[in-house]
């Protein structure tokens, strides 16, 4: 067995064609089949069920697939770690972020990080907070910007609490509630609110406020990313809750503070087995917040 073999049996899985797949390993086709029919033989087991309009994974092929992609990206590591020895970062970066982040500046750090280690291919994507972790703990992203409510363990991964911040009410000026110095969690409950999804961390974080307050309340309208919270209250359809800080760079809108608001804690969280580009990374951030 060998690197070659498993690169072409994962493509075969990830394409569904020998054809495609050997286009994609820049290969005969004939050369390739020969390659996986041995790669069976040695493993004693069928990897796909070939017929003439499909090729598809058989049981044993899908543990096989699991297993080969860990091989590759061990692979992967033994080159970036070798090059790391001698000087040279190289490899992928792979960051994650919630679309709320404002405690550091993100786009310069990446651009600061770029001048210093050009090797580094970035792939940087926005999500939710516990999509984010769970990512980090399973090794598929590398560090993460997250926000999480105090008291939420932030398991399975190293973090540096960067900032904690309350939730303020963000209103339209012609909103009837506009003129406010402040604003308890009842009053909110009787109007129109805009949220995030049920059951993503920032929802938890403003149901566990009102639950705290044996306050129960509506959320007429949900979303999955602040650009529509920030959008819809626009519109004047409703009052959102939203960090401090966010509510920051939203001219035109009016910021009131709660009582007894929500709290949102920002991390910086990275994987237990940091890449030299992670750590290379996580260099750069620690050397920002000094």
């Amino acid at each position: 067995m060998n690197l070659r073999q498993i690169d072409y049996a994962v493509a075969v899985a990830e394409t569904g064609s020998f054809t495609r797949a050997a286009e994609r390993c820049h290969t005969v086709q004939s050369a390739l089949s020969h390659q996986i029919s041995r790669l069976e033989e040695q493993l004693g087991a069928r990897l796909f069920e070939r017929t003439s309009r499909r090729v598809a994974l058989t049981p044993a092929g899908r543990t096989f697939l699991t297993h080969a992609r860990q091989v590759q990206e061990a692979a992967r590591r033994l080159g970036d770690e070798m090059a790391a020895a001698t000087g040279e970062i190289r490899g992928t970066l792979t960051l994650g972020t919630i679309s709320t982040l404002t405690v550091v500046n993100l786009p310069a750090l990446l651009a600061e990080f770029h001048r210093r280690h050009p090797q580094v291919d970035i792939r940087l994507h926005t999500g939710m907070s516990d999509r984010l972790l769970e990512e980090l703990r399973q090794q598929e992203t590398d560090a993460a910007f997250i926000g999480v409510w105090p008291g939420e363990p932030v398991a399975g991964v190293d973090a540096r609490l960067l900032s904690e911040e309350p939730l303020v009410a963000l209103l339209h000026p012609n909103h009837a509630l506009a003129g406010r110095k402040r604003l308890s969690l009842a009053e909110l409950a009787r109007q129109t609110l805009v949220d995030y999804q049920a059951g993503t961390g920032p929802r938890q974080q403003t149901d566990a406020a009102f639950q705290a307050a044996a306050i129960e309340r509506r959320v007429t309208v949900e979303v999955n990313h602040v650009e529509w919270l920030e959008a819809l209250v626009r519109q004047n359809v409703g009052i959102a809750l939203v960090p401090l800080a966010t509510a920051a760079h939203y001219p035109g809108l009016v910021t009131i503070p709660v009582q007894a608001a929500p709290r949102r804690r920002v991390y910086f969280a990275w994987g237990r087995h940091p890449t030299p580009a992670a750590l290379a990374f996580l260099g750069l951030v620690q050397q920002a917040l000094e």
